[in-house]
């Protein structure tokens, strides 16, 4: 244990060896707290405290995967598996899972992810005949989701006078009605949503006072990472468990609070000693990932905000590269110089792909980088897009599994009752709703009695609920002796899903299939990792959990010699050695929306910091003069952000808009005085017509205009075109197409013209004069 200690320095060692009572630590970007939390956990077991009795809350389950392997290297295996740590959502989905009795939930409910959320908000809303323009169900559920981190619950809306008001003035009146139907059928369906996990933790721990106890001597040591991320709901049940023993420890940064838009509330972190007696505070100050010039210009920024803790970020690395500000005239140009970018450093420097990142305020300007990527055949990979688990195919397999877990589960129910057609149509599914509904029973109950209910069906329909009934009923037959991997595999043949696939043999169809057998690739890996687990058996519901829980940045690709294309607040907690920061302008970021109040930009303010403090060496900065938003070209103007960047941390690729100056297109000695001594007669009008000149007419060498260059721009010479070495089978590179190959040519002169088949857009006839050309082979 001596050996790892010895590799913190001072400030880290410190609250790595204080075991006892609260402590915060606020670490600075890049300053090893991971480091420190790891071997603090560690170091608590070599003290002698049981791996069960310690409770680590981490920002995503692969950071927690992470820290448990570094743990059973110092460790051991056996006593790092005792550990409870994950996310906030994992760890408590767990708790839930045992104590959900109590709360008349059952042991195996589900969980519904936020499309299953949605499309239940927007099935009650027709329902009640609700207006779906005024009542559009993802505001809806972000509304409901509010309450529930504000844990506000059903009970407390209608006591609360304030609020009704609130959505009574948003014309949404009956908001509180939708909120009531959206949680007893939730509780119908036995399952919980994302916002649930925390919502019921909470009721649990405080309605049950003798679960509360069980927890609090269960978890005698807690660490919180990320901290200044946690919401009101996680900062109660944190609140709750530690108050016994108090042996609490919280790492974080408010420098990178960014999380406020889903209910994180940094007044958790900026309180956290008036919350507990004698508290201990450290900090971590020095930047182990940036270069100075990075580290120095990120603390400039953030000086500007008001709200913040004291602390000194420094680095003992070197200086580094300045970090580099370009300005492009469109987004479009903007993405192609990025590529080129990339294209050129792979080139000199030889680095992998995989060393860069292209950060982005919002997703939609991901289309123009990939667009640029595509042409110059470099790899990307998009981070927080249609997650693997979100694609209709992977979502039809997984909802019949959840049916096989929870026969409750309405949303999986509806989903695949009639996928692939076995001839139950929407109007039978729509009396079955009903039905349940009036029964207070699920749609499953009331199929498997359908005999003793008249809802008016023939019985050719009813034969057709008898069969799918007694189909789920033999999954989870085959459920309670086999693994995951063998039930799955099942269901994807006797369902008919991989025939229905089949059926298309488009190129589509076919990756669909493919992405199946990817997903049965994943149980398998799935059920060899549960191996380690203590008392994980590879079980169906295993899988589901960890599905339900996953987040994109948790999965791993297997390919990592791709450029990450990603949102800043999914970069939080990574690091690269290139980063481009894009989109550097006033009203993109800072966003638009986010101007209308200090705390707002300076949540803005800690997002660029923490896009900034991502970059290991070098960092770019892109703004476009103009950019297409809403399918309008807009004017951009550069973003506050850089001004707030001391000069001497920055460089500039283009001439900054200070060096600007203003051509006037007006002579300006039009103006003033009238000098007559210049004056001269004026000739007389000529009354002869003009001569009609054709192309066959000499024209004396006097009257041709020698037209001048444009200004910033050599003139274009014929000797310096490329067509005149231009061959068929020559590889080129255009700057909008990217790199294709030259088949034929054609014509000669000014009007020579060349077939290019291009890698992405296909094949292209350019004129050479106008065609900007490199020849790459």
């Amino acid at each position: 244990m001596h050996k790892y200690i010895s590799q913190l320095n001072e400030a880290q060692q410190a609250p790595t060896l204080q075991k006892d009572g609260p402590m915060i630590v606020i670490a600075g970007a890049g300053s090893g707290k991971t480091r420190v939390l790891t071997i603090r956990i560690a170091y608590l077991m070599s003290q002698g405290v049981d791996a069960f009795n310690i409770l680590s809350l981490t920002f995503t389950n692969k950071a927690a995967k992470e820290m448990k392997k570094r743990i059973s290297d110092i460790v051991g295996n056996s006593e790092a598996k005792n550990l409870w740590m994950g996310t906030f959502h994992s760890v408590f989905a767990k708790i839930l899972r045992v104590e959900a009795d109590k709360l008349g939930y059952p042991s195996n409910f589900s969980i519904y992810d936020s499309q299953d959320s949605a499309r239940l908000i927007g099935s009650i809303i027709k329902e009640k005949q609700l207006d779906k323009d005024v009542y559009k169900p993802k505001q809806v559920l972000s509304r409901i989701s509010s309450y529930k981190n504000s844990l506000i619950t059903v009970k407390a809306y209608y006591n609360n006078a304030e609020l009704q008001e609130a959505d009574a003035m948003s014309k949404k009146p009956r908001l509180g009605e939708i909120y009531e139907a959206y949680v007893d059928r939730c509780f119908k369906a036995g399952a919980m949503d994302f916002d649930d996990l925390l919502l019921r933790t909470n009721e649990l721990l405080n309605r049950f006072p003798d679960v509360l106890m069980k927890y609090q001597d269960r978890f005698r040591y807690i660490l919180v990472d990320e901290y200044q991320d946690t919401n009101h709901s996680q900062y109660l049940i944190v609140r709750a468990l530690s108050d016994r023993f108090q042996n609490i420890c919280v790492v974080g940064d408010d420098a990178q609070s960014i999380y406020a838009f889903r209910g994180a509330n940094i007044n958790n972190i900026l309180n956290f000693q008036k919350d507990y007696d004698n508290v201990q505070m450290y900090r971590l100050e020095q930047n182990y990932r940036s270069s100075k010039n990075i580290v120095e210009a990120a603390n400039a920024i953030i000086d500007n905000n008001k709200t913040k803790l004291d602390k000194v970020v420094w680095t003992a690395n070197h200086d580094g590269a300045k970090i580099k500000v370009h300005r492009s005239l469109t987004d479009g140009e903007e993405g192609r110089f990025v590529a080129s970018t990339i294209f050129e450093e792979k080139m000199q420097n030889q680095l992998t792909n995989g060393q860069f990142a292209i950060l982005y305020r919002t997703n939609a300007q991901s289309r123009a980088m990939e667009d640029a990527l595509r042409k110059r055949d470099i790899p990307y990979r998009i981070y927080g897009g249609l997650s693997f688990y979100q694609r209709k195919e992977i979502k039809d397999v997984l909802y019949y599994l959840r049916l096989i877990i929870n026969p409750k589960d309405e949303e999986a129910l509806i989903r695949v009752i009639n996928y692939p057609a076995r001839g139950i149509g929407d109007s039978t599914v729509e009396k079955l709703t009903v039905a349940a509904n009036h029964y207070k029973r699920s749609i499953f109950e009331v199929m498997e009695n359908i005999d003793r209910i008249d809802l008016k069906l023939n019985s050719g329909t009813k034969n057709k609920l008898h069969d799918f009934v007694s189909m789920i009923k033999s999954f989870q037959v085959i459920n309670e002796s086999q693994d995951a991997f063998y039930l799955a595999e099942h269901v994807t043949k006797k369902t008919g899903l991989i025939q229905e696939l089949k059926k298309d043999a488009t190129p589509e169809g076919i990756a669909r299939i493919e992405n199946i057998e990817e997903l049965l690739n994943g149980i398998r890996d799935f059920i060899e990792g549960q191996k380690e687990v203590d008392g994980a058996r590879g079980a169906l519901s295993e899988f589901m959990e960890d599905v339900a829980l996953a987040t994109d940045l948790d999965k791993d690709t297997g390919d990592d010699d791709r450029v990450a294309l990603m949102t800043i607040h999914l970069a939080k907690g990574l690091e690269f050695p290139h980063v481009f920061i894009v989109g550097m302008e006033e009203d993109l970021f800072p966003s638009a929306m986010s101007l209308n109040t200090r705390s707002e930009l300076e949540e803005e303010r800690r997002l660029f910091y923490v896009a900034l403090t991502r970059a290991e060496h070098q960092a770019y900065l892109t703004y476009a003069q103009s950019r297409y938003r809403w399918g309008k070209l807009v004017d951009s103007e550069p973003s506050r952000f850089i001004e707030e960047i001391t000069d001497k941390y920055l460089e500039y690729l283009t001439p900054t808009e200070t060096n600007y100056r203003y051509k006037p297109m007006i002579d300006t000695d039009v103006f003033g005085d009238v000098d007559k001594s210049k004056l001269r007669q004026a000739k007389p009008v000529s009354t002869t017509p003009p001569k009609w000149v054709t192309d066959n007419d000499p024209k004396p060498e006097s009257s041709v205009r020698r037209l001048k260059p444009i200004e910033g721009r050599a003139p274009v010479s014929s000797s310096s075109m490329p067509e005149s070495k231009l061959v068929p089978g020559n590889v080129v590179m255009h700057e909008r197409f990217g790199k294709g190959q030259v088949v034929s040519l054609e014509g000669v002169g000014a009007d020579k013209k060349a077939e290019i088949r291009f890698d992405v857009g296909g094949l292209k006839k350019l004129l050479l004069r106008f065609a900007k050309l490199d020849i790459l082979e």
